[in-house]
């Protein structure tokens, strides 16, 4: 299985986890709510999602609302399938939300792992995030030897290029330095019983701890913040 295709089976496990969905719904919340998927079209959804039926992980059943039901045979088409999260899907998903390998600090997996935080335990958690800096400070100091070395032989554009990678992948960092802060926090709130002034629970806050809010911040699905 490819990364893509991984990523992709990850995310409609996870969705499904949230209720049952059409293919069409589905693919509505991967391009609307996770916007690392917006390249994934019906071609790649369905094939996925047969592949996780034929696992165990879904069950395919037959929509039952009135308009289903009466489009179908107007159109001459057949009613849309519902896909449901089995037992053993969700337990598949909740290993898979366990990981905190290499594969999760990448970027399109990280953008996707980050999506599905409100799911996700607060130690598993801190490993993401602290494993996604690490990453990025690894890169980040390739890139500032990289123009340390090339600078004089760049044009002033190639330069510029060179210099706004740098700050996007800086300003990420900087992000993930507060969301570490701020997991740490909580962690420490309830080691000493102390009364929290964060929300531990990132449900509320669309799986994201509370912080101070920062419009420069970058989302992890766009690439040029990587």
């Amino acid at each position: 299985m490819s990364r893509r295709s991984g990523i992709l089976e990850f995310a409609v496990l996870g969705l499904l986890r949230e209720s049952p969905m059409h293919g069409y719904e589905l693919r509505k919340r991967l391009n609307t709510s996770l916007g690392v998927f917006r390249a994934f079209s019906y071609g790649s959804l369905y094939p996925c999602l047969k592949t996780l039926v034929a696992n165990g992980w879904l069950t395919e059943e037959p929509g039952n609302s009135t308009e289903d039901a009466l489009a179908a045979p107007l159109a001459g088409r057949r009613a849309k399938i519902v896909y449901r999260l089995t037992a053993s899907g969700k337990e598949h998903f909740e290993e898979l939300l366990a990981q905190t390998g290499p594969d999760a600090y990448e970027d399109e997996t990280f953008a996707a792992r980050f999506a599905f935080f409100g799911q996700t335990s607060r130690d598993v958690r801190m490993r993401v995030l602290e494993g996604r800096r690490s990453r990025l400070e690894e890169r980040l100091e390739k890139m500032r030897t990289s123009l340390a070395r090339t600078r004089e032989r760049l044009d002033d554009y190639t330069l510029e290029l060179q210099r706004h990678g740098m700050e996007s992948v800086e300003r990420e960092v900087r992000w993930l330095n507060e969301l570490i802060e701020s997991e740490r926090a909580g962690r420490d709130q309830r080691r000493t019983g102390a009364a929290p002034d964060r929300q531990d629970d990132t449900q509320a806050t669309g799986g994201r701890p509370g912080h101070r809010g920062d419009s420069s911040r970058p989302d992890p699905s766009d690439g040029t913040a990587t």
